[in-house]
């Protein structure tokens, strides 16, 4: 327990401390080594920023109007280094606040037959001194020249695949993979755009997914490949198993006419795992069993084997029961019974 009369007198012992220290004569003569030494330091400042100096800044560089067929097989700068020289105070004002715009390049003003555009730092010198004082001396820019090099390349629109490992939580599954948009406009020369069937999401791993996932995902594209969009949205829908069962009836084919196939039991019970999203949608008419006529003449014995031909998009885990059925082929009356 802390005592609240300790800490009081604890308190009022050391404001009277510093009460007497700010009333005494030494504290007088400190304040006032004090204020002096601040001015002295405030002249000495002012003294020194009046002088000149040099300085480096950057300015960023953006390419516009660039033609989906156009692909930059160089890597564009992004920023220029500007050296510049002016008193210290207007450096300080540009290294506090001061920011510079964008150098815009338009790249279709120099497009020309030899692929390779190369700007000299003359043509977009002016623009970074209209950003400056007309005291600061512009004393270099690094690179003194832009240079891209590009190809017109050929195109192809070819379909977006996931790239990575996504995995549903347990008693759930992902029904489908949407790609907004599904597929992209691939521009590349000739020999490389013939290699390309698809293009792939950048790396993906999910792990124990129980909700629906929505990503924004950059593609891959190697070198001299151009992709646009250069990024697509990723929708993943989550679905949770559920079991059905339904009874399909066996259909004989390729019955000869004036016979018939009988089977004991005529429908079996089919077993499967589908999503709760698709429960009521799933019925039996969307399972086939076909027995055909030649296969049973070829048994040698009256026990079919069950097989289902057919069964709808995203059910899993299907069982038939009975797996086998007994059967005999009926030869029908002249007026069909």
């Amino acid at each position: 327990m802390f005592d609240v009369g300790n800490i009081k007198q604890t308190y009022w012992r050391f404001s009277k401390q510093v009460k007497d220290f700010l009333l005494s004569e030494r504290s007088r003569e400190f304040f006032i080594f004090l204020f002096f030494f601040l001015v002295a330091g405030g002249f000495w400042l002012l003294q020194t920023l009046n002088n000149d100096y040099e300085a480096e800044f950057s300015v960023p560089v953006r390419l516009r109007k660039v033609p989906d067929n156009v692909v930059l097989t160089s890597e564009p700068v992004s920023k220029l280094r500007i050296g510049v020289k002016d008193k210290g105070t207007v450096l300080l004002n540009y290294m506090l606040g001061k920011s510079f715009y964008p150098v815009t390049i338009d790249f279709t003003e120099y497009l020309n037959e030899e692929n390779r555009v190369k700007i000299p730092a003359s043509r977009f010198a002016g623009g970074v001194v209209s950003q400056m004082k007309a005291s600061t001396q512009l004393l270099s820019i690094v690179p003194d020249t832009l240079e891209y090099i590009y190809s017109m390349g050929a195109s192809k629109r070819v379909p977006v695949r996931l790239g990575g490992s996504v995995k549903a939580g347990r008693q759930y599954f992902f029904p489908d993979t949407i790609f907004q948009p599904d597929s992209v406009m691939v521009y590349a020369p000739g020999t490389m755009l013939d290699t390309i069937d698809a293009v792939y999401t950048q790396y993906v791993s999910l792990e124990n997914v129980t909700d629906t996932v929505h990503r924004q995902l950059p593609l891959q594209a190697q070198r001299g490949v151009k992709l646009v969009p250069s990024a697509i949205q990723m929708t993943l829908p989550v679905d949770i198993y559920t079991e059905k069962t339904v009874e399909v009836p066996l259909q004989g084919v390729g019955f000869p006419a004036g016979k018939a196939l009988r089977a004991f039991p005529s429908k079996v019970q089919v077993t499967f795992q589908v999503g709760v999203s698709r429960f009521r949608d799933v019925t039996a008419d969307d399972f086939h069993i076909q027995v055909s006529y030649d296969e049973l003449q070829r048994l040698g014995t009256d026990k079919y084997t069950v097989r289902l031909q057919d069964a709808p998009r995203g059910v899993s885990h299907v069982r038939v029961q009975p797996e086998q059925v007994d059967f005999l082929i009926e030869q029908l009356s002249a007026n069909g019974y």
